[in-house]
């Protein structure tokens, strides 16, 4: 039997957002990667994230490995994007002190 050297596609691809998803899925890239640093197996990855591929799990796993310091800076990218978006929408959101307003107002409302 002769086996043919065959570079398979890389299966990672980025979204109009920029976000790095897996194979032919929306999951992100980051959710694998969480989840093989907790001790998840490509099968349990998959039984995590049904839409993904098991081929393409180990793909993504593989370049991981090989690419951990670009995947490990990317990630923190990521966060640090996700973590300033989450406090600008706080800081324009008038939720701070709405539970306790709202719990005043009930208060009041059972008191009369």
């Amino acid at each position: 039997m002769n086996l043919a050297a065959v570079t398979d596609p890389n299966p990672l691809h980025v979204d109009e957002h920029g976000v790095v998803r897996v194979g032919g899925s929306r999951v992100m890239l980051e959710r694998v990667v969480h989840a093989f640093d907790d001790g998840a197996s490509a099968e349990e990855i998959v039984e995590r994230y049904p839409s993904l591929d098991l081929a393409d799990v180990f793909a993504t796993l593989a370049y991981v490995l090989r690419h951990r310091p670009e995947v490990d800076e990317y990630m923190r990218r990521s966060e640090a994007e996700a973590a300033e978006t989450r406090r600008s929408i706080e800081e324009r959101s008038p939720a701070e002190g709405l539970l306790e307003t709202l719990k005043q107002r009930v208060g009041r409302q059972n008191e009369g």
